[in-house]
């Protein structure tokens, strides 16, 4: 077991040595290339040129547990986004059933008053010149 695992990571470091020897390569062809580019750009900055449209379409992955995972990804984000607006539209909904409790509040304390008025006006109005109780026994 512990010969295959030595292979294994053997393998791998020369796998990331081979790709970082490529790399450097690439990176030192680079120079090159600007240097022929600015020789070519004086005789362009005279013309106008427009570069060609291009399409940039990353292909489309085939490992299904990649697909999974950008599926899930999608559903999470649709799911979040549902989420947040059904919490919005529930705090509305509490905000707008508490305008209404507090004034359905205010107006049975309106009409709370204006009843208790009335019955006292009532009263008043039917006993007029009545004695009133000055608390004095005999």
């Amino acid at each position: 077991m512990t010969r295959a695992r030595i292979l294994l990571i053997g393998s791998a470091i020369a796998t990331f040595a081979a790709s970082g020897a490529y790399a450097q390569t690439a990176t030192q062809s680079a120079p090159v290339q600007t240097q022929t580019q600015a020789q070519v750009q004086p005789m362009q900055a005279q013309q106008p040129m427009t570069p060609p449209p291009q399409n940039l379409v990353a292909p489309a992955p085939t490992d299904p547990l990649v697909e999974r995972r950008n599926a899930n990804a999608k559903a999470n984000a649709e799911y979040s986004a549902s989420k947040k607006a059904s919490k919005a539209e529930l705090k509305a909904q509490t905000e707008q059933a508490k305008a209404q409790y507090k004034e359905e509040v205010k107006n049975a304390k309106i009409n709370r008053k204006a009843d208790k008025d009335a019955a006292k006006a009532e009263l008043n109005a039917t006993e007029p010149n009545a004695p009133k109780d000055t608390g004095l026994q005999h």
